[in-house]
């Protein structure tokens, strides 16, 4: 029997998918340490688990729209693509396929889940966030000690090289969460779980040499701190900026090539950027080759020596993959996912998820494929964060 006009509590749903998330929180903190490139299999299995929570609102409807367009025509540019996968599990077009409703099954149930739940699962994501940052910074004392330690009794030893570099790979991923993360801190602990955060990645990344995620330590507090200055302004010129990017990527490297000295450039900054600016430059010159339609999905894979797997420029790989038509579904996508973050007014959530964004573009621009599960996989964590910080009965904010 129940009181009457008592409100009515959450239901079943709603308190499954609160749990899901909370066990995805304790999660991420591990795969983000040990094995990031797992974090595909670990938000799919989430959002398997939800199903029943999917939901598309008229929000969701534009963006939606506009990847299931892109879907279409990462699908039929197969037809002329020189990248044949030997298998399933080597098929991009596949792995796309699966991970659009997959993941937005995630998403859904980050906005679904039950207020108790949300709590829940934020406050595991910081207190992980915060131990990892401790870890991160005795393995920066330690040169990466208990990571090779871990990595020797789990698999096999490591060279001490290539388990700096896996740690390095760890900061991405603490960097690019964050902001949201350490928002949804309980609030008398924020302070101190957000300076573990960024000690640990801080440290991390400048022992094992990831200059993104230190430019990127920098980066999140001015577009955090611009969104709550500016919450109608800051994401519109956020989406301006990133649409013109998307279109603009190949003319950007044509006029440095033209109109400075590109050799001098590359030589006189480190390895790992100087190959970058190779591979973009290769890049342009097969994007002018086939500028409308394309090489088709994959095809970056294609070009070596020029190109090492992708451009690590998603702009510039979709350019050369999927030619203008996905260049401008890309920043359709994206223009469409910032203007949603607009507010009369500052919001928390809001920023947070600003910062968050403009770091996943910045590492997008010069690290990651564009199609990697375990990249998109983390583009879904924050969407999901950014549900997580809001109350159920306010606006949803991105796709």
């Amino acid at each position: 029997m129940t009181t009457a006009g008592a409100a009515p509590g959450p239901g079943r749903l709603a308190i499954w998918c609160g749990w899901v998330l909370t066990v995805i929180a304790g999660a991420t903190p591990l795969f983000a340490w040990l094995a990031p490139k797992g974090f595909a299999a670990l938000v799919a299995l989430g959002g398997l688990l939800t199903l029943p929570a999917v939901r598309i609102t008229d929000e969701d409807r534009p963006g939606l729209i506009v990847l299931f367009a892109g879907l279409i025509w990462a699908a039929v540019s197969t037809t002329w693509s020189p990248f044949h996968p030997a298998s399933a599990g080597n098929s991009g077009i596949l792995k796309l396929a699966l991970e659009l409703p997959v993941f937005w099954s995630l998403i859904c149930a980050a906005r679904r889940a039950d207020e108790p739940g949300k709590r829940r699962a934020l406050a595991v994501f910081a207190w992980g966030f915060g131990i990892f940052g401790a870890i991160l910074i005795a393995e920066t004392a330690t040169r990466g000690a208990l990571y090779q330690s871990l990595r020797g009794v789990a698999y096999s030893p490591m060279r001490q090289d290539i388990a700096e570099a896996k740690l390095g790979h760890a900061t991405f991923v603490m960097t690019a969460l964050l902001p949201l993360v350490a928002l949804g801190a309980p609030a008398r602990l924020r302070p101190w779980l957000a300076l573990a955060m960024v000690a640990g990645a801080g440290a991390a990344a400048i022992a094992f040499k990831s200059d993104a995620p230190v430019i990127a330590l920098v980066l999140a507090p001015l577009v955090g701190l611009a969104a709550w200055r500016w919450p109608t302004a800051l994401p519109r010129i956020m989406a301006v900026f990133a649409a013109a990017f998307f279109l603009a990527a190949p003319l950007l490297v044509w006029a440095v090539r033209h109109f400075a000295d590109y050799g001098a450039i590359q030589s006189a900054i480190p390895l790992s950027y100087a190959e970058r600016m190779g591979y973009w430059s290769h890049a342009i010159d097969w994007i002018r080759d086939k500028p409308l339609r394309g090489w088709g999905l994959d095809a970056s894979r294609m070009f070596a020596p020029g190109i090492q797997l992708h451009p690590h420029d998603g702009a510039l790989q979709v350019w050369l993959e999927l030619g203008a038509v996905g260049a401008v579904a890309l920043a359709a996508f994206w223009g469409v996912t910032l203007l949603r973050l607009a507010r009369p007014r500052p919001a928390p959530a809001m920023a947070g998820t600003a910062a968050c964004a403009a770091v996943y573009l910045l590492f997008g621009a010069i690290n990651f494929g564009i199609w990697q599960e375990w990249w998109i996989a983390l583009g879904v964590l924050i969407v999901a964060l950014s549900a997580l910080n809001q109350p159920s009965t306010a606006p949803h904010m991105v796709e």
